[in-house]
């Protein structure tokens, strides 16, 4: 009688004891999740764009994220690095190669002029995180359509980026500052 009921305790324990366990693993991802910017991937849409992935695995291929491009002013990326204010606030239409892009989620990108490996580029996040593009958007030829906005970054973001392999430009001050490009819409070719 008594092995029964040790054995029947532990059919009723051990499921229990692995379930406490898997809420436990459960939240200290969330807690994670939570300690690091990225929002959550986007429902996968036709319209919001798809969660993130790999592009397409041959050459010449075009993916399209976000809103279509409506035509917005066509404005230099040089022009908008070497004088962002004039541009801040507007809505461009501007043309770059993926220089980096994030590695977790797909939730920005950095363009740069093509041949431009080092120093400053533009990072172009997407309007309310509504889309993110592939993680391995890195090398890709960009247009992209969006309101420049000059910001100031915190340090622990200017950190964060930087781990994530991305160039993040500071003022004579030493502050980390970047032209950032909101984009509602983007066009990415190989």
């Amino acid at each position: 009688m008594n092995t029964l009921r040790t054995s029947l305790m532990l059919l009723v324990a051990v499921p229990l004891v692995a379930l406490a366990g898997d809420k436990t693993s459960a939240k200290a991802g969330k807690a994670a999740e939570a300690d690091c910017h990225h929002p959550p991937a986007p429902q996968a849409s036709a319209k919001a764009g798809e969660a993130p992935a790999a592009s397409p695995a041959n050459e010449g291929w075009k993916l399209t994220r976000g809103e279509p491009l409506k035509g917005a002013k066509a404005v230099k990326l040089a022009d908008v690095l070497a004088k962002p204010q004039t541009h801040d606030g507007k809505t461009v239409l501007v043309e770059g190669r993926v220089r980096k892009a994030c590695e977790r989620k797909g939730c920005w990108m950095e363009l740069a002029a093509d041949g431009q490996d080092k120093g400053p580029g533009v990072r172009v996040t997407f309007k309310d995180y509504g889309f993110f593009v592939p993680l391995d958007s890195a090398g890709a030829q960009a247009r992209v359509e969006g309101v420049v906005q000059v910001a100031e970054l915190s340090e622990s973001r200017a950190q964060h980026y930087e781990s994530e392999g991305a160039i993040v430009p500071r003022g004579a001050d030493g502050k980390p500052r970047e032209v950032q490009l909101v984009a509602t819409g983007v066009e990415l070719r190989r």
